[in-house]
């Protein structure tokens, strides 16, 4: 069958009450903006707790599929055969056709669950589950009745049009990207941050990026891999503007300033200084790290706290009880597992001390961080104004 209609069901927007139509909009506006991508013409609309998209040209139903699957707040895709005419024998007769033409094994169990919001229509929905199913038995003998598991379950919809639908593809869940403001994720080439921010994403935040490259220690490839993560995460996140940071003068400034050991907390204190510094310039919220409790030195208790200290802003750090093997799941699961571990080195990995403090004491790295007085700020300075941006859509 070539379907012409798709009903879009969510599931969190529902107990929003009354701004409930805030996310719906929201979720509307997401889905035309992935459909742009794909071949053909679709129009997206609602109607009383019902969100559609319909086709109005020929288009690749595993492209829409597909698109529609990347967008965050839908629940369930349901292509459905949507019909003008009420009249119930025409219905009954459509029902049949729709069998027929999409299960070509007519040997299932089944069971019709009809809804009638058209509370004018003249048939109540117990009779047309009875008169439904009764029509499929006659026409198909193969099929049985199974209330309590079927195999099919046909859903019938009467309101301004009747809804005709018995698949459904699960869509990513979350709520619509927009609806709970920005956030600055910290973005690497490793396999952690970009799952952070499709986690972060997938709760309705909108994503801006910072990277921090350090040429030449770090090569031009190795930035190419970040802009390319920061592309696959925006096909669930929407464009992502990555700000790259060249951090080369303020990590060497350190290395030569401060003891060894605390290199890799101290530079990790600047990033996060920086970071929240221009994610104030873009109207951002929030910071977002891909950090996991004892992954590494600098992802201890102590060592998160030392990173904190430096924040005005909150962090969230969504992977913080995960194991590698769960985010290395999602990471495959995103399409982003295969970037993330090509063999081009981040500036984190260049400058990392053969014994690095895994329990660092706050005062020593504040007493550290005296050392760079003399120009750190300046550096910080020159990092931010001189930082590129990237559009990755």
């Amino acid at each position: 069958m070539t379907y012409q209609s798709f009903l879009i069901k969510y599931a969190e927007i529902g107990t929003k009450g009354k701004n409930r139509y805030l996310f719906e909009d929201a979720l509307i506006h997401q889905i035309k903006n992935a459909l742009k991508k794909v071949e053909g013409k679709f129009l997206a609309s609602k109607e009383s707790g019902r969100i559609y998209v319909q086709a109005q040209s020929k288009y690749d139903y595993e492209e829409v599929i597909e698109a529609l699957q990347k967008v965050f707040g839908i629940a369930w895709i349901c292509p459905m055969l949507q019909v003008e005419d009420k009249d119930y024998e025409h219905l009954k007769k459509t029902v049949a056709e729709y069998i027929d033409e999409v299960y070509e094994d007519k040997n299932f169990t089944f069971k019709v669950e009809s809804r009638r919001a058209d509370k004018e229509y003249p048939i109540h929905s117990e009779q047309i589950n009875r008169d439904l199913g009764e029509v499929i038995l006659q026409t198909f003998p193969q099929t049985r009745v199974n209330v309590r598991e079927p195999d099919v379950l046909l859903r019938v919809e009467i309101r301004k049009l009747v809804n005709i639908y018995s698949l459904m593809i699960p869509g990513p869940g979350g709520m619509p990207v927009g609806t709970n403001g920005k956030a600055m994720l910290l973005l690497s080439g490793g396999i952690d941050s970009p799952v952070a921010g499709y986690m972060i994403a997938k709760r309705g935040v909108k994503i801006d990026a910072v990277y921090f490259h350090a040429p030449p220690y770090t090569s031009e490839r190795a930035k190419q891999k970040v802009i390319d993560l920061a592309k696959q995460v925006s096909r669930y996140s929407g464009p992502i503007p990555l700000h790259i940071v060249n951090f080369t003068d303020i990590q060497l400034y350190i290395y030569e300033k401060c003891p060894h050991e605390e290199l890799t907390i101290i530079m990790r204190r600047y990033m996060m200084r920086i970071a929240e510094q221009i994610a104030r310039s873009t109207d951002g919220l929030a910071l977002i790290t891909g950090e996991s409790i004892g992954q590494v030195a600098s992802q201890t208790v102590q060592s998160l706290a030392s990173t904190n200290e430096v924040c005005n802003m909150p962090v969230f750090r969504p992977l913080i009880g995960f194991d590698k093997q769960e985010i290395v799941d999602i990471s495959q699961k995103i399409g982003t597992f295969e970037t993330s571990i090509q063999p081009y080195e981040d500036c984190c990995t260049i400058f990392v001390a053969k014994h690095p403090v895994i329990k660092p004491n706050l005062e020593r790295i504040r007493r550290s961080e005296e050392s760079l007085k003399e120009k750190i700020e300046e550096l910080v300075q020159a990092a931010v104004e001189t930082a590129e941006m990237v559009w990755c859509d």
